[in-house]
Order: C-alpha cells, then sequence, then structure tokens
C-alpha cells in the first residue's frame, strides 16, 4: 500500500494557516465567550486550547521534517549505514532517495576499486616474490660482470613492492575513518622534524591518529627535501597551514604532486604515493588540501620559504 506524503508546501502552509487561523479564532472566541463565561475563565481556557493545538502543529513539523532530516543526517555519519525508514514530506522523500542511492553508488565503487587493488597487488606480488628469489640463488654463482644487472633486477623488485604497498596504503586512506578532533599540541610530539606551532589548542576535525598520518608525510616529505624546520599553524575556523623552510616546489612539478607515482626521487626509493594517501585520507574526511607556494621566497632563516599546504577542512 503506497503511503500518501503531504507536499513540502502543504505542510508549511497548513502550519503557517494553522497559526493565524489559531490567533484569529482566539480573539473571536474571547469576544464572545468573555461576556458569558468571564474574560479570565474564556482568556485560560482559549489560552490551553491554542497551548493544546500549536503543539500539535509543532508535533507534526517534527514528525515530517526535522525527524526525516536527522535520520538521512546520521544515515550519512553511520559506517554500517541502514536507510531511514520515515522520510516525512514528498520533497524530503525525493531528495532522500537520491541521496542514498548516491552513497549506495559511491559505495560500491569503493569497494570495487579495493577489490580491484586488492587482487592487482595479490596477482603481482606472486611473480615478484619468485624474482627476488631467484636472484637471491643466483646471487652465489653468477659471473662477476653480472652483478649489477642482478642487483638492477632485484632493485626493480623492490620498487615494484614499495609500489604495491603504497597502492594497498592510498585505497585504504579513502575507507579509513578518523573520526573526533585533535590538536597540533597532541600530534607534534610524534613528528619526525622541529616544528613551530601557532593555534596548538584549537581543535581540528580530525582524530590524532588520522592527523598525525597527514602531518608525518608531509614533515617527511619536507625533511627528503632537505628543509630543516616546519611550521604549523591552526585556524580557527578549522583550517590548516603546513609550511617548510625547504627549496620548495618547482612550477613544473607543482601541478603533478598529488598524482598517484609521481616522484621525483624514484632512484632513492620514493614511489610518488605519499601525497596521494594524504589526498585520500582527507577526503574520506571531507577535507582538501592544496599547495599554496611552491618556490623559495626570502633568504634562509626568514621562516617559511619553502613548500606552503593549506588543509581545509568541510
Amino acid at each position: 500500500m503506497r503511503r500518501w506524503r503531504p507536499s513540502l508546501a502543504l505542510v508549511l502552509g497548513g502550519a503557517l494557516a494553522g497559526t493565524l487561523g489559531l490567533s484569529f479564532v482566539g480573539l473571536v472566541a474571547l469576544r464572545y465567550l468573555g461576556p458569558e463565561i468571564g474574560y479570565r475563565a474564556a482568556a485560560a481556557g482559549l489560552g490551553l486550547t491554542i497551548t493544546l493545538a500549536t503543539g500539535l502543529v509543532g508535533w507534526l513539523l517534527v514528525r515530517l521534517l526535522l525527524r526525516p532530516i536527522r535520520a538521512l543526517g546520521r544515515y550519512a555519519e553511520e559506517e554500517d549505514p541502514q536507510p531511514p525508514a520515515h522520510f516525512g514530506t514528498r520533497e524530503i522523500h525525493a531528495t532522500a532517495r537520491r541521496v542514498i542511492a548516491m552513497a549506495e553508488t559511491l559505495r560500491d565503487r569503493e569497494a570495487t576499486i579495493r577489490s580491484f587493488t586488492d587482487h592487482v597487488t595479490h596477482e603481482i606480488k606472486t611473480p615478484v616474490s619468485a624474482i627476488r628469489a631467484a636472484t637471491e640463488l643466483l646471487s652465489d654463482s653468477v659471473a662477476e660482470a653480472d652483478r649489477p644487472l642482478l642487483a638492477s633486477i632485484e632493485g626493480a623488485a623492490r620498487q615494484i613492492e614499495a609500489q604495491l604497498a603504497a597502492l594497498r596504503d592510498a585505497a585504504r586512506a579513502r575507507e579509513t575513518r578518523w573520526l573526533g578532533q585533535s590538536t597540533l599540541a597532541e600530534v607534534a610530539p610524534t613528528l619526525p622534524i622541529a616544528v613551530e606551532l601557532s593555534g596548538a589548542d584549537i581543535p581540528l576535525p580530525l582524530a590524532a591518529e588520522g592527523l598525525s598520518v597527514v602531518l608525518t608525510q608531509l614533515c617527511r616529505n619536507a625533511v627528503e627535501a632537505g628543509a630543516g624546520r616546519v611550521w604549523l599553524t591552526a585556524a580557527a575556523d578549522g583550517g590548516l597551514l603546513v609550511a617548510d623552510d625547504g627549496p620548495g616546489i618547482s612550477e613544473g612539478n607543482a601541478a603533478r604532486i598529488f598524482e598517484p607515482f609521481f616522484t621525483t626521487r624514484r632512484e632513492t626509493g620514493g614511489t610518488g604515493m605519499g601525497l596521494a594517501v594524504v589526498r585520500n585520507l582527507l577526503a574520506a574526511h571531507r577535507a582538501t588540501i592544496t599547495l599554496e607556494r611552491g618556490g623559495r621566497i626570502g633568504a634562509p632563516g626568514e621562516g617559511p620559504t619553502g613548500a606552503v599546504f593549506r588543509i581545509r577542512f568541510g
């Protein structure tokens, strides 16, 4: 049986008309009932009647508007959500159905990406392990002239393993949720470089474990680029600046730093997935990261003259 759902216009118009109607009826009733039963008794009775009628209108608004919206909000926040049972008005029902369909599509897409990533990494891991085992066996009997070739093969195998691990981390960063709040003061002791804090006690909408992953990766990148100090600045509006005194990022590389597998340190083991992991983790928490400045603008010792990243929590 199809359930009747009033339109939003009917609910809001009815609530407004009911409020005005109650006031008008109350005035008319007081005019005629006052002389009959006394103005005090008439006012008390009309006040009780209007209060009950207003409470009924409020209950209808809560049931048809507020409760469905809150249920949809809980559906968006839960890890294993169940669709709301009630949707209220016709417009909220249609909107909720679209939101639920979009959420299910995104969830299926994430599951497909995770399954594909797990399958690819598993399938490639076996031949890479075989290559590593073969190089170990050959290392005892290979001629000296062939050892550079063997070392090159072994290095390529290690690089593939590192890329597979980074790919898994990037996929998992989209799934893991670190809900909660934390401050820079909580995370600073775990970072791999000396940092200067501003707004150290301002709460940021990310649990300490997730914030540590983000800042550790950014600080590690700064260290590997040659920075000696990092500045972390939290703003009251929930934003976060991460700046360093390193050489910065060239204009040619600035547009590609968030691309998966893009790195300028591949010969030293870089996978190019660090910033991709950071971006995915932040995206899972409705946050974004952008490169504000990538080049040196001052002399050493004058503060943050290298790369400057801005994180915005939506």
